[in-house]
């Protein structure tokens, strides 16, 4: 039986993925996944859905990703247009 707190959350796996990648530019998906408690598969598309809306780059490394998030990016959803990337990331914490 799953506990009910863990049934649902406040952020989306989006965000969560974003959070990650914000404490290490240069995660990678398993470890993002792991920590999320999704796929790499679903990391994959989440990060390409952020590169896409034009909240980070991807830059290949070696044989590793290093990305680089646009913190003046605005958020999506009507109700927090009014907020940036950055808002988020600094009110979830102490990011670099």
């Amino acid at each position: 039986m799953v506990d009910d707190a863990r049934r649902w959350t406040f952020l989306t796996n989006h965000s969560h993925v974003l959070v990650c990648i914000a404490e290490d530019p240069d995660a990678r998906g398993r470890d993002i996944a792991e920590r999320v408690g999704i796929s790499e598969r679903a990391v994959q598309a989440i990060v390409g859905d952020l590169v896409e809306g034009g909240y980070m780059t991807r830059e290949r490394v070696g044989r590793r990703n290093h990305y680089t998030i646009d913190t003046d990016g605005r958020l999506r959803h009507p109700v927090e247009a009014g907020h940036t990337v950055g808002e988020l990331l600094a009110m979830l914490g102490d990011l670099p």
